[in-house]
Formats: structure tokens, sequence, C-alpha cells
């Protein structure tokens, strides 16, 4: 045979005995005396009348507290700031911190090993180019070429480096172009 558990989920109806004991329940307390009504209407001006002294009183202890702080010298900024390093000092004691801490640090040095690698295998490349036949094919242009300028610019047989040959260069060109000077009105023919 099955048992069956009673509780809130039963799936059968209410009986007529359960209606009735329903509806001796009084929910809104009506059959209350007036003596009953007025005692509990006492009572409660009684707390109401005991919450307002008491928040006078903590207002009161709120007002000593702070006239005790000013005495001592303790503002709103030091105490945010002492609350600020005590918090930040909790923290980084904390093991949740410590191994973040851990765990970064040893992200950067993995990080830096990589880029110093990166690095010297670029500098090393780059040496590698530089002594590989075409860039010294390159190299041997741009030298002609530069050569070519220096004797065009400034005659055969001036030395230099590259920038004095574009500086000469640019100063030439710079001389070549015309100005407006504008000379006194009385040299000005009409």
């Amino acid at each position: 045979m099955e048992t069956r558990q009673q509780g809130f989920l039963d799936s059968e109806p209410l009986r007529e005995a359960d209606e009735e004991l329903v509806s001796e329940v009084n929910l809104n307390n009506s059959i209350m005396t007036e003596e009953e009504r007025e005692e509990i209407q006492q009572e409660l001006a009684k707390l109401e009348e005991e919450i307002s002294t008491l928040k006078q009183v903590l207002l009161s202890k709120e007002k000593q507290h702070l006239e005790l702080k000013q005495k001592l010298g303790i503002t709103p900024l030091s105490e945010l700031k002492n609350n600020f390093s005590r918090g930040w000092h909790d923290m980084q004691s904390s093991t949740a911190y410590k191994k973040t801490s851990e765990t970064l640090s040893t992200a950067g040095q993995r990080t830096s090993a990589a880029f110093s690698n990166l690095g010297n295998a670029i500098t090393r490349k780059f040496g590698d180019m530089r002594n590989s036949p075409s860039f010294k094919t390159f190299e041997e242009k741009v030298e002609s070429t530069v050569y070519s300028i220096k004797t065009k610019v400034g005659g055969a047989g001036t030395g230099g480096s590259f920038e004095e040959v574009l500086s000469s260069a640019a100063n030439a060109s710079s001389q070549d172009t015309p100005t407006n000077n504008l000379t006194d009105s009385s040299e000005r023919p009409c």
C-alpha cells in the first residue's frame, strides 16, 4: 500500500471539516475588546516614545563623537586616507593578491625574455640582410647616386656626407629661386 504524506502540496481538495477550521481563525482580530485595544495603543505609543528618545540620544552621541574627532585633529580626509591605507595593506597581505602578484611577475619576466629574444633575432636578421649580395648591390647604387649628386651640385671632387650634399643642394636651389625683395619706392620706376 501507498503511504501518503500530507503537506502544502496535497492534491485533495479541502473537505467540509477543513473549511470549518479555516472559518474559526480570526485574521483581523475584530473580536478584540475595547480594553485590549486601548492597552495595545498605549504600548504602541510607549514604543514610539522610546524610539524617539533613542534617536535623540543617538544624535547627541554622534555630535559628541564628531567633536572629539575634531579635538584630535581627525578630519574626514585623514579618516579616508587611513581607511584606504588599511584596506590597501589588507589587500596586499591577502593570499589572492600574493598569488596574482607572483603570476604577473612571472608573466612579466617571460614577456621581457621573449622581447629580448625577438630583438636579438631582428638584429641578427638585419646583420644577415646587410651582408647579403642584394643589399650590397643596393648600397653600391645609393653610393653612386650620392656621388653623381655631389658632382652635379658641388662640382667634381667635393667631399662630405650625404646630409651635407643634401644641405648644399637645398641651399643651391634656394639661391636659384627669385625672391621678392621690396625696394624703396624712390628706386622703383614709374
